[in-house]
C-alpha cells in the first residue's frame, strides 16, 4: 500500500537529506521544512488521524519551535536546525518528545566534542580540497546540528504511530 511506504520513506528521507545538507554546507534549506510539514499533513489527512490528535502535534511543533528558536537567538543553533527540530515536534507529537530531545542531546554533545578533536588537528593532505571538509574543521565554524537532530528522529521514528501503522505482512507479501 502506498501509504505504508510513504510512512517507511518519507519522514525518514527527509531528516536524512536535512542531516547531509548540514554536514556539506552548513545550513539546512526551508524547503526540507516546508516538505516536512506539508508531508505531515497529507499523512495526517490519510490516515485518519482526529483533528484532537493533530492539534496536539501542532501544538509540540509549536513547542518545540519556541524553544529551538530561543536557542537559536542565544546562537546555540542554526535557524535551519530550529526549523527542523520543529518539524520533527510536528511529526512526534507530545508523547514521543521527551525521548527524542534526550537522544538528539546526546548525540549533538558526541557531535560537539568530535568535531572539536577534529579541529585541534591539522587537517589531512587529503581532505584538504575538499570544501565542505574545510568549513567542518575551521575554528570559526558551527557544528552541524541538523545531524544531531536527524539521529536522534531516526532513533525515535520505529517507536511512532506513524511506524506502528504500517502493515508490514503486506509489504513483504509483495
Amino acid at each position: 500500500m502506498m501509504i505504508d511506504l510513504a510512512r517507511l520513506f518519507l519522514f525518514p528521507a527527509l531528516i536524512a537529506f536535512a542531516a547531509a545538507s548540514d554536514l556539506l554546507t552548513m545550513t539546512i534549506s526551508n524547503r526540507v521544512s516546508l516538505l516536512l510539514v506539508m508531508g505531515f499533513c497529507v499523512m495526517a489527512g490519510v490516515s485518519g488521524m482526529p483533528l484532537h490528535d493533530i492539534g496536539m502535534h501542532v501544538a509540540a511543533g509549536l513547542t518545540i519551535l519556541v524553544l529551538a528558536f530561543a536557542c537559536f537567538a542565544f546562537g546555540w543553533m542554526g535557524g535551519g536546525d530550529a526549523k527542523i527540530a520543529a518539524c520533527v515536534g510536528l511529526w512526534f507529537g507530545f508523547p514521543h518528545l521527551l525521548n527524542y530531545l534526550t537522544y538528539t542531546s546526546v548525540f549533538g554533545g558526541a557531535l560537539t566534542l568530535l568535531l572539536l578533536e577534529f579541529r585541534r588537528w591539522p587537517l589531512p593532505y587529503a581532505l584538504g580540497s575538499q570544501e565542505w571538509v574545510q568549513r567542518l574543521h575551521g575554528k570559526d565554524s558551527g557544528i552541524p546540528y541538523g545531524i544531531a537532530l536527524a539521529m536522534g528522529a531516526l532513533m525515535i521514528y520505529p517507536d511512532t504511530e506513524w511506524m506502528k501503522a504500517v502493515d508490514l505482512v503486506w509489504l513483504l507479501g509483495h
